[in-house]
């Protein structure tokens, strides 16, 4: 039985914008409840919807690891968004934006982080925080390497299938 809404989600690009949704609302959500909620109830609302943001990031990543050597035509949120994907060689680009985006996050969580959670906390907050970039930048990095990869690998048997062809015709 074949559902609409869940069908609509078949496609890798369209999983990965909704997931990268929801992870922006959760995370603006933890930052505003952070900020304007207070007591137990802003700190706890603030720990489970950074953690909830966090646990979304790292299995998307690597979740994306996956479909990096597919053959879908998915080349990452931006690319997706803005069509972009008209590279060949290392993807540098790809890996840029996505260090980029993890060393924006990690300094507001930590910045948000410092101002909500009490002292014994805090140091807590920020190992942890830490350890999601580093993941999440090492799974990023992995992609790249992936995608650079399977972009060289194709090269490389168009070459052969060229030399080849020239060898077949003299």
């Amino acid at each position: 039985m074949r559902i609409a809404h869940v069908s609509f989600l078949e496609d890798f690009g369209t999983r990965s914008l909704t997931v990268h949704g929801i992870m922006v609302l959760a995370f603006l959500n933890a930052v505003l409840v952070g900020l304007f909620v207070g007591g137990q109830l802003g700190v706890s609302s603030f720990v489970a919807l950074l953690n909830f943001t966090a646990g979304l990031w790292v299995a998307h990543s690597i979740h994306s690891l996956g479909n990096a050597i597919g053959d879908d035509e998915y080349a990452g949120v931006l690319n997706e968004l803005f069509e972009t994907a008209d590279h060949p060689g290392i993807d540098i680009g790809r890996f840029g934006r996505l260090l980029s985006l993890v060393a924006a996050v990690t300094a507001i969580s930590l910045l948000t982080s410092a101002q909500v959670l009490p002292g014994a906390i805090l140091p807590v907050a920020i190992v942890a925080i830490g350890a999601i970039s580093v993941v999440t930048a090492i799974v990023g990095f992995l992609i790249a390497l992936g995608a650079s990869y399977d972009a060289a690998q194709e090269r490389t048997n168009a070459e052969i299938d060229r030399y080849r062809a020239d060898a077949d015709t003299d």
